[in-house]
């Protein structure tokens, strides 16, 4: 019976919990949804409990459970349901919008117009003319879309077709060959060390880090002998 009270009580704390961090609002929980938040913080804390209770370690035990049942249920529930995310997770939330702040959503996010701007500053817009749309995010994050006029220059914008960077491959990671690596890309060892000669390496022990590209370039960065 006891455990029964402590599995309800822990159950209880979890959605007083979600009903907390939604009142404190996404940049609380910045990084992690409101269950993962939850989670996080009350299994941390039961953890260290459990480590040092020895008369009743059970009760920390069902509280684990609980605690960790409910966020995979909560998880398999938003999958299954993806109309239920916006209660759980939140929704995003339009902070401005084509050179119009909305005070409401600003409030609602729990960021004052000096936090706001300091998001701005962190991603490099220091003058909200720069800024067509700014989304807070349901994670605490904010998204920027730039200003036609102030984004980037791109190729297309230049009539150009570059040809498509992929990956780099290490073949060369602490003085040691990739072998896989190397015939995934269809190379063998001697490619390899008549490329490495060519760059002035007598053996792969001498190179920390080594990067093929598409196009069969390797980059080479030297171990550091000082």
């Amino acid at each position: 019976m006891e455990l029964i009270k402590i599995a309800l009580l822990a159950l209880f704390s979890y959605v007083y919990l979600f009903l907390i961090a939604k009142i404190m609002g996404h940049r609380q929980i910045a990084q992690l949804d409101a269950f993962d938040y939850i989670t996080g913080i009350t299994v941390g804390s039961i953890a260290a409990d459990l480590a040092v209770e020895l008369e009743s370690p059970m009760k920390m035990v069902v509280a684990l459970a609980v605690y960790g049942s409910m966020t995979f249920l909560t998880n398999m529930v938003t999958m299954r349901f993806p109309r239920s995310r916006k209660l759980v997770e939140g929704t995003p939330t339009i902070l401005y919008h084509n050179g119009k702040l909305y005070k409401k959503n600003l409030k609602k996010a729990k960021l004052d117009l000096s936090e706001f701007q300091a998001l701005c500053r962190q991603q490099g817009y220091f003058d909200l003319g720069q800024i067509y749309s700014a989304v807070f995010e349901r994670n605490g994050v904010l998204s920027i879309l730039p200003a036609e006029q102030e984004r980037p220059v791109t190729p297309k914008d230049l009539n150009l077709n570059p040809q498509q960077t992929t990956f780099f491959t290490e073949v060369i990671m602490d003085g040691r060959v990739l072998t896989e690596n190397l015939h995934r890309m269809g190379k063998e060892e001697k490619w390899l060390e008549k490329q490495l000669a060519e760059q002035g390496f007598k053996s792969p022990k001498e190179v920390f880090l080594g990067l093929c590209d598409q196009n069969d370039k390797l980059t080479c960065y030297p171990t550091d002998v000082s």
